[in-house]
């Protein structure tokens, strides 16, 4: 069976303020460090054969320290590039929520319905995500396990994608998330989507 590794990075600054990073390339604060020092303790168990990462400072420092520990080189693809929040980007979370609500209320319930003025669709960013998906089980066949290092709102567009589940609230907190999940891909669907 064919397993994708998803790994968070750890925190950045935006994270802490609860800004909207999207595509602006903010690096680990120190405690985002610690977290991803405590995260590759987790995964030297873990048999994995290829790490690849957004090209975003937080997932890049993140998957170096990670392929460095299992002495693996890291891969950088451009499509896992954070989904683009356009003039959102750099903004307090609640400050969207407070000068646009009933943008912000959508955003959480049908984030699928909304692009941020001079942003990117989720439809666009599902699309470049499964074609990274299919790259992926094309070249690892139909074995094996992979990490992919990828930024929120990323990393949850990434499981929607892989498990056909619901989206929701892409602007959750950190808290709530889990650094690191293992994914099963059914090859054949993705080869098909």
């Amino acid at each position: 069976m064919f397993r994708i590794l998803l790994v968070r990075p750890g925190a950045t600054e935006y994270d802490q303020q609860r800004r909207i990073q999207g595509t602006l390339d903010i690096p680990l604060c120190e405690d985002g460090r610690r977290q991803v020092d405590a995260m590759i303790g987790q995964l030297r168990t873990q048999p994995i054969e290829a790490v690849y990462t957004s090209p975003a400072q937080c997932a890049v420092q993140t998957a170096e320290a990670l392929g460095e520990a299992l002495d693996l080189k890291v891969k950088e693809l451009d499509k896992l590039q954070n989904l683009n929040h356009g003039l959102w980007q750099g903004l307090l979370i609640k400050d969207v929520k407070t000068k646009q609500p009933k943008v912000f209320k959508q955003w959480q319930e049908q984030p699928e319905t909304i692009c941020p003025p001079q942003g990117e669709t989720i439809g666009a960013a599902e699309d470049r995500l499964q074609a990274v998906v299919t790259k992926l089980t094309k070249k690892h066949k139909s074995e094996g396990l992979i990490a992919v290092v990828v930024p929120e709102p990323l990393a949850s567009l990434l499981c929607h994608v892989l498990r056909d589940g619901e989206l929701s609230d892409l602007w959750r907190s950190r808290e709530g998330l889990v650094a690191w999940e293992v994914i099963e891909v059914n090859t054949k669907t993705a080869d098909t989507k």
